[in-house]
C-alpha cells in the first residue's frame, strides 16, 4: 500500500513538472501594441472615450501603430486602422479570418435565437450555401436588370419628397420617407411586393428586426447587453433581478421570426397561385431543382433568412448613407452646384439621371465615393473572427479573436487621404487613392455590392439634379450651421436630427418629378 502511495504521489510529481515545463517553455504570443491593462477588466478603462471607432483611432495615434490589440473581459479584439492593414489580414488572409464571432444575444436559442442570419452566420457550408443564391443574382451582370426597379422607385421617392418641402423642420420627413423608399425597393427585390405606405405591416416588421438586430449584435462597450460580455449570463434563470433583458430577447426572437415569414409566405402563396411578381426569391419557390439536396422545411428557413437579410443590406445601409449624403451636401454647397452642373451639362438641364450615365458623371460619382468616406455607414464594419492561428506582420492571431476593420480611421488617414477632413471629390482622379472599404473585404465583402452601388447612385444623383440642400437662416439672415452628430445605440453611423431646409431647384424640375413619376414612378 505505502509503494502504491510512493508511486502516486511520484507519478503526480512527474506529472506537474512536465505541465510546469510546458508551461514555461511555451511561446509567449505576440500581440500588437495594446494600452494599459487592468486585471480581470483588460484594457476597458484604457480606451479613450467617445465613439468606439474614434476611440479606436485615437489608441493606434498614440500607440504609433495601424493594428493595435485589446482584450476586455477576457474577450481579444484586434483593430485594423489602415487600409494596408485590413487589405493584408481580412483580404489576403481571408482564409483565416472569414468567420464571425458569436454573439449571444443574437445567436443563443434563449434569446434572439437568430444564428443563422446569413451577415453573422459561422464560416461553413451554410453560409457557402447563401452567398451562391445571392451571388447568382446579384453579380454584376444580373443586377442589372433591376436598374428600371431601382429607377422607379427613385421617381418615387422625389415625388413623395415633394411634400416634405413645406415643412419647417423636414430632418424627420425626409429621413422617413428614405427609409420607406429603400425599404420598398428591397421588399420588391426579394419578394415582388410593394408596400404603399410606411404602416405597410411587411415594411414595419422588417424595420424593426433589422433595429433590432443593429442593437443586439454590438460587442463593444456601447452595447446595451452585458450577455455579449459575459456570454454566462445566458444560464440566469429569469426570475433573478435585473434580467429584463432575456424577455426583451426572447420578444426580439419572436418578432425576427415573424418579420421573416410572413412577406416569405406571401410570395409563396402568389407562386402557388401563378400571380408572383419578378423578384429574387421567387424562383427559387418556382423550380425546387435550384435548391436540390434540402428537405423543404430547410430550403424555407434558408430562403426566410436570404429574405430578410436582403431588406437590411438595402435598407438601413443606404437610407443612412442618404442622410449623410444630405448633411454633407448643406455643409458643403460648392461640392453640390458642382455636381449639379455636371449633370446639366452632360445629360442636359431639367433630365433625370439613369444608372447607366454613372460612367459619364465622374464627379458625381466621386461626390458619392467622399460621402462614404467621411460618413461610413458602419464604422467599424461588421466583426470578422479568426478561423484558425495565423500571422500577420510579426504578431500572432489567435483562433476566436475578433478582428475590426475600422473604416472611419482608414477615411481619414491622412497617408491615404491628404487634409482628410476636407470634403474633396477630385481626390479620386488619382488612381492611387483607393475607394472607401465601406462594402467589407474578402470572403465576407457585401454580396449586394453592385446592386448597393447602383442604388446609391441613381438615389443622390435624383436628388442632386431635382433638389437643392441648403442651410437654415436665423431671423437676420445668417446661416445656421448645423451640428452634425452620430447617435450610440447602433452598428450603424446613424445622424442625429440636424436642421436644413430644401426646395427643388425651379419650378421646371418640380414639373419634371411630377410627370417622371405619373410616367412609371
Amino acid at each position: 500500500m505505502g509503494n502504491v502511495r510512493v508511486a502516486s504521489r511520484v507519478g503526480l510529481a512527474s506529472l506537474a513538472l512536465v505541465l510546469l515545463w510546458r508551461l514555461v517553455r511555451r511561446p509567449k504570443v505576440r500581440h500588437p501594441p495594446s494600452p494599459t491593462s487592468f486585471t480581470f477588466i483588460g484594457n476597458l478603462l484604457s480606451i479613450p472615450p467617445g465613439h468606439d471607432y474614434t476611440a479606436f483611432s485615437k489608441l493606434g495615434e498614440e500607440l504609433k501603430s495601424d493594428t493595435i490589440f485589446l482584450k476586455v473581459f477576457g474577450q481579444k479584439i484586434i483593430v485594423l486602422n489602415s487600409a494596408e492593414a485590413a487589405s493584408e489580414v481580412l483580404d489576403k488572409h481571408s482564409a483565416f479570418h472569414s468567420d464571425r464571432p458569436s454573439i449571444p444575444m443574437v445567436a443563443d436559442t434563449s434569446l434572439m435565437n437568430w444564428s443563422r442570419v446569413p451577415s453573422l452566420i459561422e464560416y461553413g457550408d451554410i453560409w457557402r450555401h447563401y452567398r451562391q443564391i445571392m451571388n447568382s443574382w446579384l453579380n454584376k451582370r444580373a443586377v442589372t436588370q433591376f436598374d428600371n426597379l431601382q429607377e422607379r422607385q427613385t421617381r418615387s421617392l422625389l415625388r413623395r419628397l415633394l411634400g416634405a418641402t413645406k415643412h419647417t423642420q423636414p430632418f424627420e420627413n425626409v429621413k422617413n420617407e428614405l427609409f420607406f423608399a429603400m425599404g420598398s425597393l428591397m421588399l420588391q427585390l426579394a419578394y415582388g411586393y410593394k408596400p404603399q405606405d410606411p404602416q405597410d405591416p411587411f415594411f414595419k416588421e422588417a424595420q424593426l428586426a433589422i433595429h433590432n438586430i443593429l442593437s443586439a449584435a454590438m460587442q463593444t462597450r456601447d452595447s446595451g447587453f452585458l450577455v455579449n460580455v459575459f456570454p454566462s449570463l445566458s444560464y440566469i434563470p429569469d426570475w433573478f433581478p435585473w434580467t429584463s433583458w432575456k424577455r426583451v430577447g426572447r420578444e426580439w426572437g419572436a418578432q425576427q421570426e415573424k418579420a421573416k415569414t410572413e412577406p416569405y409566405e406571401w410570395l409563396k402563396s402568389q407562386v402557388a397561385n401563378g400571380v408572383h411578381q419578378h423578384s429574387l426569391l421567387g424562383p427559387f419557390l418556382q423550380d425546387h431543382k435550384l435548391l436540390s439536396g434540402l428537405s423543404p422545411s430547410e430550403r424555407d428557413e434558408r430562403l426566410k433568412e436570404v429574405g430578410i437579410v436582403l431588406f437590411a443590406g438595402g435598407t438601413d445601409t443606404i437610407a443612412n448613407f442618404l442622410v449623410s449624403f444630405v448633411a454633407a451636401m448643406i455643409l458643403n454647397p460648392y461640392a453640390q452646384a458642382r455636381a449639379q452642373q455636371e449633370l446639366d451639362s452632360v445629360l442636359g438641364q431639367v433630365v433625370l439621371p439613369k444608372i447607366s450615365d454613372k460612367e459619364r458623371l465622374p464627379y458625381t460619382k466621386n461626390l458619392i465615393y467622399e460621402v462614404f468616406r467621411l460618413y461610413p455607414v458602419v464604422p467599424l464594419g461588421i466583426p470578422h473572427a479568426c478561423y484558425r492561428d495565423d500571422t500577420y506582420r510579426e504578431y500572432d492571431i489567435q483562433k476566436g479573436t475578433t478582428i475590426m476593420g475600422n473604416i472611419w480611421a482608414i477615411g481619414r488617414d491622412p497617408r491615404q487621404y491628404p487634409d482628410p477632413e476636407n470634403f474633396n471629390p477630385d481626390r479620386y482622379l488619382d488612381p492611387q487613392v483607393i475607394r472607401p472599404p465601406v462594402f467589407g473585404w474578402g470572403r465576407r465583402k457585401c454580396p449586394g455590392t453592385h446592386f448597393a452601388e447602383a442604388s446609391t447612385f441613381i438615389t443622390a444623383a435624383s436628388l442632386l439634379a431635382t433638389f437643392v440642400f441648403s442651410k437654415k437662416r436665423d431671423k437676420d439672415g445668417e446661416e445656421i450651421v448645423p451640428q452634425i452628430d452620430a447617435e450610440r445605440s447602433s452598428m450603424m453611423l446613424a445622424l442625429k436630427p440636424f436642421e436644413f431646409e430644401f426646395q427643388t431647384r425651379s419650378e421646371e424640375h418640380h414639373k419634371l418629378i411630377l410627370r417622371a413619376h405619373a410616367n412609371g414612378g
